[in-house]
């Protein structure tokens, strides 16, 4: 019996097995955008080059690929069918394994036009999944399997920004929590749920004004931080208990993009209606320095001591991370909607129009690598691991359809 016990639970463990450049939630491994180190991946494709696979997607949304064990995730929206779903395909061949719907009606009836009803990211905390969606007034939270079994879900805040934009922040996970940003002009919070459960752990307020930035954690100045950007503030808590630790200025009002940081500073950009991309002394809450560049939606990459942008309009931008001296500034082309991703020692970048451009972190000047197209839509950012490039892009010329890319080289 015991033999038989032991062999259920190895059996149970593998369909969690987890490599070290798994891409658990957004913004990848580190939180940073930058992929884990020795990754080599392609810098061209097309259609018919480099594509190991590539599946249809249904439903519309905008949420980046997760890749946990054996498994690509994604959200998805089915605005039609009014429902609300979490997509599990094979890692090796693209094969749908599961589809969950967590909703079935109350979607918004009104969200910006370049939003989704299933934008944010999938989280995993290795063990369970977790979803958020805009639903019935409210962001509700959802945990499933890896199997695709829902476990739990839950209403967790009211949402009636006076923007009627939709919801757009990725969870976060901090060892047994899942952490949620709801924030909007009345009664906006920053919460954290016991992730086996749901159960509430804390909730901090968040109010004054929409933001659509989600909260980010980073082991910085010897301690846990979760970092928000918003109204006008940056802003450290502890994500064990939602303790303000500190505050400091921020670049807008309405803030979309995910804070990055290096060794000394922490780097936000937005936004509306202010317009500002600035760098703050994480010791001081003092601002170093700051621009009249914005990258709204898209966040930013810290490389070796200089910040990485592409603007809402598709201009990629390297500055002195220290100073905030412009190296160079390169048209690239817009509009911009997802994030850069450093790896194998290059930057991928895509806009709304399918393209990707692919460069070399370099402040002397800017040198383009690559640039590749894959249908005519991408807002997702792309996600790298395991030497493999995951893309989720759509072709809209006549039917839409979403489709899944997985990049790799020789294929």
């Amino acid at each position: 019996m015991k033999t038989a016990l032991s062999l259920i639970a190895l059996a149970l463990f593998s369909t969690i097995s987890l490599a070290a450049d798994d891409w658990l939630t957004w913004r990848g491994p580190n939180g940073n955008g930058i992929a884990a180190a020795g990754q080599s991946v392609p810098a061209e494709w097309s259609e018919d080059k480099n594509v190991i696979w590539k599946v249809k997607v249904p439903g519309r949304g905008h949420s980046s690929p997760i890749v946990v064990g054996d498994l690509i995730l994604l959200t998805t929206a089915d605005e039609t069918a009014q429902t609300q779903s979490v997509l599990a395909f094979d890692r090796a061949s693209g094969a749908l394994k599961w589809s969950t719907i967590v909703n079935s009606g109350g979607l918004p009836k009104k969200i910006h036009k370049k939003n989704t009803h299933a934008s944010p990211s999938v989280a995993c905390n290795g063990k369970q999944l977790f979803a958020t969606f805009y639903n019935n007034g409210g962001i509700q939270l959802a945990a499933l399997s890896l199997e695709g079994k829902l476990l739990w879900q839950k209403q967790i805040n009211s949402y009636s920004s006076k923007y009627p934009y939709g919801y757009a922040p990725s969870p976060a996970v901090y060892k047994d929590t899942v952490i949620v940003s709801v924030e909007f002009e009345a009664s906006g919070a920053l919460a954290a749920f016991k992730g086996d459960s749901g159960e509430s752990v804390w909730s901090t307020p968040r109010t004054g004004a929409s933001s659509y930035s989600s909260p980010i954690i980073a082991n910085l100045d010897g301690r846990d931080q979760l970092f928000m950007s918003g109204a006008e503030m940056v802003v450290s808590y502890d994500p064990a208990s939602g303790q303000e630790l500190w505050k400091a200025p921020g670049p807008a009002t309405y803030t979309c993009a995910t804070l990055v940081w290096d060794e000394n500073l922490i780097f936000a950009s937005g936004g509306y209606p202010q317009v500002a991309t600035m760098a703050i002394n994480r010791k001081t809450g003092k601002v170093v320095w700051q621009n009249k560049d914005k990258s709204y939606e898209q966040s930013m990459l810290a490389v070796d001591g200089y910040l990485y942008a592409l603007t809402d309009k598709g201009f990629g931008i390297c500055w002195n991370a220290q100073t905030g001296e412009e190296m160079w500034k390169q048209r690239l082309g817009g509009p911009v909607s997802a994030s850069p991703i450093l790896a194998g020692g290059l930057i991928f970048a895509s806009n709304e129009r399918g393209k990707t451009f692919v460069f070399k972190p370099n402040p002397k000047n800017f040198e383009l690598v690559a640039t590749n197209t894959l249908g005519d839509e991408s807002f997702a950012t792309p996600t790298i691991c395991d030497n493999r490039i995951y893309l989720r892009h759509a072709n809209k010329s006549s039917a839409r359809q979403e489709w899944l890319y997985c990049i790799g080289k020789g294929s």
